[in-house]
């Protein structure tokens, strides 16, 4: 129960001061801004969390452990509820701070449609290919990491780094999902066009996860003895 109440937490924390930064575009901060905080949260919680429960606080992330055997399937089905109980824990706390009529995407929440700010508006199949690529990327990189124990100080580092390169290109299209609890959280909150476009956020991460397991899997079949993402042993 210690792990999931850590997988709640983080979430939440990473939901907070996530989707909180949007409101720094108007400050002057912009997509690099959102895409920093986003990458340095998870990169602290990763050193601060990790050691308790791996610090998936991402449905994605956990899948990618579920596949690769780190975690067995009940821990994974707790850990997603965690994941999710925490997200909306993180976006009514930045509701009661901030409230949530702050415009489209404003409050954090995904889109695609005439809401993006490209030139051209991304259709759903459009937005799905992009959050697919995107958690893909994510991934392979996190299983990188997890394969090489010996570095796993720099493991947040890494992670971090790669979430906030996945913001920067994701932001002005659909405001960078990656990770189906982030996602769910604010749109359940938000409600509206944000909750109805949300089902692409959830699949497409999960996809994106499971390509990037089985890629993984045919880059390098053999499985380390020791993980930094690993669950940690009961004492």
């Amino acid at each position: 129960m210690k792990r999931y109440a850590t997988e709640l937490l983080g979430t939440a924390i990473l939901v907070f001061f996530g989707c909180a930064s949007v409101l720094t575009q108007g400050f002057g901060a912009g997509n690099l801004g959102v895409a920093a905080t986003f990458g340095l949260v998870l990169m602290v919680l990763v050193y601060a969390l990790g050691n308790l429960s791996g610090c998936h606080v991402n449905p994605a992330v956990s899948l990618a452990m579920w596949l690769h055997r780190r975690i067995d399937g009940a821990d994974f089905m707790a850990y997603v509820t965690a994941q999710i109980l925490g997200a909306v824990l993180g976006a009514l706390l930045l509701a009661g701070t901030l409230g949530t009529d702050l415009g489209n995407g404003g409050f954090g929440t995904n889109f695609f449609g005439p809401q993006t700010s490209v030139s051209v508006a991304l259709s759903a199949g459009q937005a799905l290919v992009v959050e697919g690529i995107l958690t893909f990327t994510f991934i392979l990189v996190l299983l990188g990491v997890d394969s090489r124990p010996d570095r796993s100080t720099l493991a947040g580092l890494v992670i971090g780094m790669a979430l906030l390169v996945v913001h920067l290109v994701g932001l002005p299209l659909t405001g960078t999902s990656v990770n189906p609890a982030r996602s769910l959280g604010p749109a359940l909150i938000r409600g509206g066009s944000a909750l109805g476009q949300v089902w692409v956020f959830l699949l497409a991460p999960m996809v994106g996860a499971l390509l990037a397991s089985l890629t993984w899997r045919l880059l390098a079949p053999r499985p380390p003895s020791v993980s930094p993402l690993e669950e940690p042993a009961e004492p």
